[in-house]
């Protein structure tokens, strides 16, 4: 294992579209070897931390925004900035919320642990366990022990609680409490019949969407009584082969899934209410056909869908409009695994196999007050309750998303200036 001096990341500027770039230090006997990929990459819930998995054990969780010198991230300068080996491959990670001042003040109340109040980091690995980081310290605070495989995603509530789903290649998804005291036990869902390749839960926190790598099930749970709700299905392409990639919308009105068959890849977008496909965002056998989508995720407005795909690091679409605003440069030496936004929006940060990472200027649109108002409708009303509404079929379309078009397909005036050559 190397050291944390041997892996200190370097960091990069480029014009265009490319922001930064952090590239481990990996040791040239290791690099190009199993085990350097960036699996990983998350922000904090206020955009003040980044963490990703670099690769050999190494999670890397540094301040935000980043400082760029010529001879990489000074330590002097970024006191902060913690290296935290945790001797396996690590798969997913996740930054835990922090609790709000009227929490802290509950909390205190109740005797509770003042170290509870801290940003915890969580890192699922290789052999199943997940551990629980104090991100101010560097330091280890508890293992999470039960699943018997690959511990793939993990995500906490976005209530701010310290509640963590995580996701296993054992072909179950558990349910954590991080508040008990003494032995921490999980809730466990089973229904997939082989890996759980992602898992994300809904803005309200009532359900939780997985989908299964070779199994070609899309699955609905209930967060609140941690039961099965449904399977989606309908879709008009052929048999599922694989399954790769899901996530929901700011609102929760949308849930987007990457799937693979004979003819290629493609994304769905489904309304996680009704279990009704909605559209197919691109035309798979045009735009992706066996290049492989990794990962996709919404931006924090709901406007765009950002897409990684092993032969690009990062496809922007915009829903509804254009189609595609942005495409980087087909780089199939460094296929792209993973992405994630910033909560604040304007930048998304990408993974890829050869364990670096970078950063990406993303347009920023000032959202329609229609969008606005749609999305704080949706975000505590169900797709049920909005067709028991007396509105014109036009707005009805609208709010359950039934107007996106099906096939957008990229076409050469479709392209913005943020298009990366």
């Amino acid at each position: 294992m190397c050291s944390s001096e041997d892996n200190t990341p370097d960091i990069q500027s480029a014009s265009d579209g490319l922001i930064l770039e952090l590239k481990s230090a990996h040791p040239i006997s290791l690099e190009g070897r199993a085990g350097c990929e960036t699996w990983s990459v998350d922000f904090s819930h206020d955009g003040s931390w980044f963490a990703w998995t670099m690769g050999h054990g190494i999670v890397w969780v540094v301040a935000w925004p980043l400082r760029a010198n010529k001879v990489g991230i000074a330590p002097e300068s970024h006191p902060k900035d913690q290296s935290l080996n945790c001797g396996q491959t690590v798969w997913g990670l996740a930054f835990g919320p922090r609790p709000s001042k009227n929490q802290a003040l509950k909390d205190k109340a109740a005797s509770c642990d003042r170290k509870s109040s801290r940003l915890l980091l969580a890192t699922g690995l290789e052999n199943g366990v997940i551990k629980i980081w104090d991100v101010a310290t560097g330091q280890l605070r508890f293992d999470l022990r039960g699943h018997e495989g690959i511990a793939r995603e993990l995500v906490f509530t976005p209530n701010g609680k310290l509640t963590l789903v995580s996701s296993s290649r054992d072909k179950t998804l558990r349910i954590w409490d991080l508040t008990q005291k003494g032995k921490k036990e999980s809730h466990v869902l089973t229904g997939h019949k082989d890996w759980i390749s992602c898992c994300s839960i809904s803005p309200d926190c009532s359900m939780i969407a997985s989908v299964g790598r070779f199994d070609r099930m899309v699955c609905l749970w209930s967060l609140r009584s941690y039961t099965f709700i449904k399977n989606l299905k309908g879709t008009n392409h052929k048999t599922f082969y694989l399954l790769a990639s899901c996530d929901f919308t700011p609102d929760g009105a949308l849930l987007a899934t990457a799937a693979f068959s004979g003819s290629g890849w493609w994304i769905d977008l489904w309304d996680p209410y009704t279990a009704q496909k909605l559209a197919s965002l691109v035309d798979c056998c045009e735009m992706y056909g066996q290049n492989q989508i990794s990962s996709l995720r919404f931006s924090p407005d709901g406007l765009y869908l950002a897409i990684v795909t092993e032969d690009r690091a990062l496809q922007l679409w915009e829903l509804g409009k254009r189609g595609m605003v942005m495409q980087t440069k087909e780089d199939r030496a460094s296929n792209g695994l993973c992405c994630n936004f910033h909560p604040h929006g304007g930048v998304v940060a990408t993974g890829t196999r050869d364990g670096h990472v970078r950063f990406w200027k993303v347009p920023r649109s000032v959202p329609s007050l229609s969008h606005l108002c749609r999305s704080a409708l949706r975000l505590s009303v169900s797709t049920q309750q909005v067709e028991a509404l007396p509105i014109p079929r036009r707005i009805l379309e609208f709010l359950t998303y039934r107007d996106i078009p099906d096939l957008m397909v990229a076409r050469p005036d479709c392209f913005t200036d943020t298009t990366i050559s």
